[in-house]
């Protein structure tokens, strides 16, 4: 039988790894950041395979029910398409500044400003 990692779970333990206790932090690090495998696992925090492969299932659905309440990689996400929608916006006013009538490229810049005004990471 084999055991699948979900990579979106690496992203997951950067954010709210923290909050696992400190056992079981090192053990699904081990399994997603050092590709350990169950076996060299238990070999190391002196469980069982088995014991391994529970630690890190519920790890990983304490991580997800942390995402689902709090939202912070979805945000983080949304945050990253956000930003590199404006600094595309702002690239393209720049390099077509010069043909631009100045109210313009005025309105186009304060449509951005107003945008990175309203932009927050956590809201």
């Amino acid at each position: 039988m084999t055991f699948e990692k979900d990579m979106r779970i690496a992203q997951l333990i950067d954010i709210y790894g923290d909050l696992l206790s400190q056992h079981r932090r090192e053990i699904i690090e081990a399994y997603y950041f050092d590709d350990l495998s169950l076996s060299e696992i238990s070999a190391n925090a002196a469980i069982s395979r088995q014991g391994a492969r529970d630690s890190i299932k519920k790890s990983e659905a304490q991580l997800r029910g942390y995402e689902e309440k709090l939202g912070l990689s979805e945000k983080n996400a949304a945050f990253g398409r956000k930003k590199e929608e404006l600094c595309s916006g702002i690239r393209a006013l720049s390099e077509a500044l010069c043909g631009l009538d100045p109210a313009e490229a005025a309105d186009s810049l304060r449509r951005i400003a107003d945008e990175l005004d309203e932009l927050s990471f956590l809201g």
